[in-house]
């Protein structure tokens, strides 16, 4: 499909106006308490994440690939970059930001996003439920050792958001949450923690700089890990955020354009005095359940959001933290798949310890990608050792003892090689031994080395032998990789 399709692009930012603009604006007010947390996090000031969640919000809704995902400044890209701004100040951060970009875009054009395939739906279900645990546990410093008053306030707030529902859809209800809860701080005068408390907000617009480092070679050495790894970890959150809004909203993603479109916010962040960012599950969550559905949502939560921080600073600083606490607890409740906790012991135990490893890993480590890396090693494990148990060798012996023909079927790898190795008895003193491989697949290095020294073995105690019926594939690996078929080697024959 086309990128520049009129009509396609006219149904991504038009098609929702209503539900785009009204979520768009939950999303603002949720994003800026976050955005300011995480500049905390990196140890920059709060502009810093509030002008990067306004601009990687706005290119993405441009160039990404996911219409409706909701990309800002977030924890775990924060947290990578802790050492740097420590160690060398914020003007490298900015020059960080600057080549993260230049390396997500080169790996969306490298066509990268097609790794998203080797995740299972294991993977999926565990990351979603890990991240609602997080955004639960990213709750609780606001719910601990606060007065009973904040308590009332949370619990009013989940009591606007599950029950206007049923009254009215018009109005997204955690928007509702956020205006009622904050008008009756403000007219009763209640003494609660409030956004402001959270850090100062800006009182001026981004304005467009170039990071004061020196552009030589050992820049490079100090800010290429760090990028590195932001790239990584960027892409990795945005490609699974993105495949949990395709299933919510039951539509497809570009992946290597959002590679793209992520590396585009970096890059142009970097200019703006803005830190690294990439997908934010939890207010993605808020965008999709609260009607948003095109890219129209995500420019108005990027937009809004600055408007919001700069001329109504002052009003937006009342927000009180237990309406958007009630929002997050919201957001966690939706992310978790509680379908998963029942179908632990009905599907296949495999699946559900992949499930709950990537789960188990995220949560106690606090890091999405190594809960993922997890997951997606033990899949390949154990998708390994399922083909593993398709393989099997028979054979048939003459009656003279004199010539066995062995059926090799299956697939023939690292994994099995082992077992095709035992399959023959090597020591049997034949004269004769037909392979016939014609229902098997030889895949790599491990499986050609296998085969050559049974060819081998066999052929040096006296046997003829001839391989029967290797497909074109196997045929070329074994050409380029074995060495039973070539010259020199024990009798060699041609298959």
């Amino acid at each position: 499909m086309p990128v520049f399709d009129l009509g396609r692009l006219r149904a991504e930012w038009f098609g929702n106006v209503r539900a785009d603009l009204l979520s768009g604006l939950v999303v603002a007010l949720a994003l800026i308490p976050e955005a300011i947390a995480f500049s905390i996090i990196a140890g920059v000031d709060p502009k810093v994440g509030l002008y990067a969640s306004f601009s990687i919000a706005v290119i993405t809704a441009i160039a990404g690939g996911r219409p409706a995902m909701i990309s800002a400044a977030t924890a775990a890209m924060a947290v990578v970059v802790v050492d740097l701004v420590k160690d060398h100040g914020l003007q490298y951060l900015l020059a960080a930001t600057i080549l993260t970009g230049l390396l997500q875009i080169l790996a969306g054009a490298a066509r990268l996003g097609r790794l998203m395939r080797f995740v299972s739906r294991s993977v999926l279900t565990g990351f979603m439920n890990a991240l609602a645990i997080l955004i639960f546990m990213a709750q609780l410093p606001e719910l601990i050792g606060v007065p009973p008053l904040t308590y009332v306030m949370v619990a009013a707030g989940l009591a606007i958001i599950y029950l206007l529902p049923r009254a009215t859809r018009i109005v997204p209800s955690p928007l509702v949450c956020i205006v009622v809860l904050t008008a009756l701080s403000l007219s009763l005068g209640l003494d609660l923690r409030t956004v402001g408390d959270m850090g100062a907000l800006p009182d001026s617009l981004p304005s467009f700089l170039i990071p004061d480092v020196p552009l030589n070679w050992e820049t490079l050495e100090i800010i290429f890990p760090y990028s590195a790894t932001l790239a990584a970890v960027g892409l990795l959150e945005s490609l699974l955020t993105a495949a949990v809004v395709d299933e919510l909203t039951d539509t497809p993603s570009q992946r290597n354009r959002e590679c793209v479109g992520q590396g585009l916010a970096n890059f142009a962040t970097g200019f703006l005095g803005g830190m690294a960012g990439c997908a934010m599950i939890g207010q993605s969550v808020i965008n999709v359940t609260s009607g948003g559905r095109g890219r129209l949502s995500t420019f108005i939560a990027g937009t809004v959001l600055l408007l919001l921080v700069v001329p109504l600073g002052n009003v937006v600083a009342h927000i009180p933290m237990a309406a958007l606490v009630a929002v997050m607890i919201m957001v966690s409740i939706n992310t978790f798949q509680w379908s998963s906790l029942k179908t632990l012991v009905t599907h296949p135990r495999s699946s559900s310890v992949v499930m709950v490893a990537t789960v188990l890993v995220v949560v106690l480590t606090h890091d999405l990608a190594r809960g993922v890396l997890v997951g997606v090693l033990l899949s390949g494990i154990f998708f390994a050792g399922k083909v593993r148990r398709l393989f099997a060798v028979t054979s048939t012996l003459a009656e003279d003892g004199q010539y066995r023909r062995y059926t090799v079927t299956g697939q023939v790898f690292f994994a099995s090689a082992e077992d095709f190795l035992a399959a023959f008895d090597l020591k049997e003193g034949l004269r004769r031994v037909e392979i016939d491989v014609s229902a098997a697949h030889f895949w790599d290095i491990s499986s050609i080395g296998a085969l050559d020294r049974v060819v081998l073995t066999l052929r040096a105690r006296g046997a003829e032998v001839e391989l029967l019926g290797l497909n074109e594939a196997s045929a070329t690996l074994v050409e380029r990789l074995g060495q039973h078929d070539k010259p020199g080697s024990a009798r060699s024959a041609s298959h």
